[in-house]
C-alpha cells in the first residue's frame, strides 16, 4: 500500500514538473505552441525588437533569437505540426539575427503564413516576406528603410562596402521571396519625404500589397483559412 501511494505521489509531482516547465516556457518564450506540442497549426509570434548579440535593454519587448531558433526546428521535426502561422509586430532590430530568422522560415518543408498586425519595421519586412504567403491588417504598417548602425563606425571604404553588401543581402531575400521588382524596392528605400531625419518608405495596409512587398490585405481569419488550404493542397 505504501509502495502505490509512493507511486501516486512520485506522479503527481512529474506532473506539477511538466506543468511548471509549460509555464516557464510560455513565460520566456511568450509562446503558448509550446504547451501544445500536438497541434496542426502552430503559432509562431515575433514581437517588439529582434535581439541578437547584443541583449536588449530590460524594459524593451524583445523575441531572442536563440529562441525562435530552436522552436522552429522542433517544428520541422514535429510530424504533428502541419502548417505555421507567423504573427508579426516588429519594429526591427538584430539586422543578422532577424534576417537567420528569415532564411529559418523560409526553408521550413511545411506550408508558412505570416500576418503583419500592428507593424513590420526594418529587418520586419524579410521576416513578413519568408513564408509561403503573407498578410497584412488595414491598418499596420511596414517601414522601408537602409540598413543603419549606432555606436562607433570607423570611416573607411571598408565600412561602406559591408553595409553596401549587408543592403544587397537583405533586398536579395525580399526579391526572391515576395513580388516586389527589384527597382520599386530601391525606390522605396531611397526615398527622402516619409521619414523624418531618415529615408525610407512607410507603408500602409493595402501600400504594401500594391507594390508586391505582401500578398493580401486581412486579418487572422483569412489568414487561417488560407493556411489551412495551403495544408490541404499538401
Amino acid at each position: 500500500m505504501n509502495k502505490k501511494i509512493e507511486s501516486k505521489k512520485s506522479e503527481v509531482k512529474q506532473d506539477e514538473n511538466i506543468e511548471n516547465e509549460k509555464l516557464e516556457s510560455i513565460k520566456e518564450l511568450g509562446n503558448t505552441g509550446v504547451v501544445n506540442p500536438n497541434e496542426r497549426i502552430r503559432v509562431l509570434s515575433i514581437i517588439g525588437q529582434i535581439e541578437g548579440h547584443v541583449v536588449a535593454p530590460a524594459q524593451t519587448k524583445a523575441t531572442k533569437y536563440e529562441h525562435i531558433i530552436p522552436q522552429l526546428i522542433e517544428i520541422e521535426q514535429n510530424e504533428n505540426v502541419e502548417g505555421v502561422l507567423i504573427v508579426l509586430n516588429t519594429a526591427g532590430g538584430d539586422v543578422e539575427a532577424g534576417l537567420g530568422i528569415a532564411e529559418m522560415i523560409n526553408s521550413i518543408s511545411k506550408p508558412t503564413v505570416s500576418i503583419v498586425i500592428g507593424g513590420g519595421h526594418s529587418i520586419g519586412v524579410p521576416l513578413a516576406t519568408s513564408s509561403n504567403y503573407s498578410f497584412i491588417t488595414p491598418s499596420a504598417t511596414m517601414i522601408v528603410h537602409p540598413v543603419r548602425m549606432n555606436g562607433f563606425i570607423i570611416g573607411v571604404s571598408q565600412t561602406f562596402e559591408y553595409f553596401k553588401r549587408m543592403q544587397e543581402r537583405i533586398n536579395s531575400f525580399i526579391i526572391r521571396t515576395s513580388n516586389i521588382e527589384e527597382k520599386k524596392l530601391e525606390e522605396l528605400l531611397s526615398q527622402t519625404g516619409d521619414l523624418l531625419n531618415d529615408m525610407g518608405t512607410i507603408l500602409i495596409g493595402d501600400q504594401a500589397v500594391e507594390c508586391g512587398l505582401i500578398d493580401e490585405v486581412g486579418g487572422l481569419k483569412e489568414a487561417m483559412a488560407k493556411l489551412n488550404s495551403l495544408i490541404d493542397e499538401r
